[in-house]
């Protein structure tokens, strides 16, 4: 069997591995055209979670009595964020690729036709064929955009130079991350937010806490207003009248699946404006698999790994199907924000426990900053849904929420479960507690 997998980016290069785990013989071919290990190893997960958390140490320093905070050194950041992505060299991916025995083929690759894939003018047979083409930043169109050299998460990962004002437009996980890192590295900082609240898919609970917690770092949160028109210098007209002069304007207003000169019409492949429609076993069309952002299902590296491991395991007869229900997502602001499943819906039961009455907090910092654990409830079935949860760590013990949503565990047997002392856990069961309460 002939596998030519499109895409060479994290969730790519993990089905290769998946693959190989079930099937070790058939014929498998890489295509990618920039670094293996895509945008979560060069421009997203790897370098913003470096780099934010140098900045974490040294705030954590200021809430830590004895101990003085002080503003990280911008070379030892870039050096450390620089190592981490291998100075954006994929070296170390294409051992990986050698490995599980996987050519690596180098370009634009696009269906000529069916069972046919073309490389730069190089023909590539498949009996199989994975798109696993991720996606790229949505650029709005906004007057006078092009007039202006602005960043994505591209640049702000890349860049070596601290501006001494930064507009960030979007105030989703991109936007609320790089805004926090900029400001504590000494720019000031704006965050435009046309929403309701930060974090738009998130809780508005989470989103109202964090901008709070922004604003006493000194970023300054405009929430219901847009960027209506640029102009160089960089002046930036707002939809509320007022005007605003940067340095550098950061765009980060979420992602497109790249779709686009693909030929994916000769396969019967349907792309929708969310991207390439799939079924509940990844497959977009006869003997065509399709996993990651290029779905649009959840823009999450980890969700591509999972599809990729669905995907695989479907391509070798293996019963599989993908499993949505309890898709955690982690925000690496300071504090986190972290969620899972669904937190919205008629019906739902949910109760709210701050952190404030756990007994880890006093002992992690001083003086504490506000936090919470509010989690959802179908009060028929007496199972969670869904939980949002501001603190530190938070995506770290967000994982039992995960598995309980997952397996449909009852909440009394959650309850009944011994959490660690002093831990943030401790929180999972104050706010168990509290909606066995609701529920009854």
């Amino acid at each position: 069997m002939k596998v030519v997998v499109l895409g060479g980016g994290s969730t790519g290069e993990h089905f290769v591995g998946a693959l190989r785990r079930f099937d070790d013989e058939s014929q498998v071919t890489l295509v990618e055209s920039r670094l293996v290990g895509g945008e979560c190893s060069y421009f997203a997960c790897m370098p913003t979670k470096t780099m934010l958390r140098a900045t974490e140490l040294g705030a954590s320093l200021e809430r830590a009595p004895g101990l003085h905070g002080a503003r990280p050194e911008a070379d030892g950041v870039w050096s450390w964020r620089d190592w981490m992505t291998s100075d954006w060299d994929d070296s170390g991916q294409l051992h990986y690729l050698r490995d599980w025995n996987c050519r690596l083929v180098r370009g634009e690759g696009r269906v000529a036709r069916e069972g046919v894939v073309e490389v730069d003018g190089q023909e590539l047979e498949y009996d199989r064929l994975v798109l696993a083409t991720g996606s790229r930043p949505a650029i709005p169109p906004i007057e006078g955009l092009d007039s202006i050299e602005y960043w994505t998460n591209r640049e702000a990962t890349r860049t070596h130079k601290i501006p001494r004002s930064l507009a960030v437009m979007g105030g989703g996980p991109v936007g609320a991350e790089l805004a926090q890192f900029f400001s504590r590295m000494g720019s000031q900082v704006t965050i435009v937010e046309r929403g309701e609240h930060l974090l738009g898919r998130v809780h508005p609970d989470a989103g109202e806490l964090l901008a709070e917690l922004f604003q006493d770092e000194g970023i300054d949160v405009r929430i219901g207003v847009g960027i209506e028109r640029v102009e160089p210098g960089v002046r930036l007209h707002l939809s509320d009248g007022s005007t605003l002069d940067t340095e550098r304007l950061l765009i980060a207003t979420g992602r497109r699946p790249n779709v686009e000169r693909l030929g994916l019409d000769q396969l019967g492949v349907k792309v929708s404006a969310r991207g390439v429609e799939v079924d509940e076993r990844l497959r977009a069309a006869d003997n065509v698999w399709a996993i990651g952002d290029v779905t649009g299902v959840a823009q999450f590296t980890h969700v591509g790994k999972y599809q990729a491991r669905v995907a695989a395991a479907d391509m070798v007869r293996r019963r599989a199907k993908a499993d949505y229900r309890a898709i955690p997502a982690g925000i690496f602001t300071d504090p986190e924000v972290a969620t899972v499943g669904r937190t919205d819906g008629d019906g739902l039961v949910s109760v709210r426990v701050e952190l404030s009455a756990l007994p880890r907090l006093s002992t992690y910092e001083k003086p504490a900053r506000d936090g919470f654990v509010r989690v959802f409830a179908d009060p028929g079935k007496n199972v969670l849904v869904g939980a949002v949860c501001v603190g530190p760590q938070a995506a770290e013990w967000l994982g039992q929420f995960t598995l309980a949503i997952r397996a449909a565990v009852p909440v009394e047997t959650l309850l009944d479960t011994i959490q660690p002392y002093p831990t943030f856990s401790e929180g999972v069961f104050y706010a168990l507690q509290e909606l066995q309460g609701a529920l009854s």
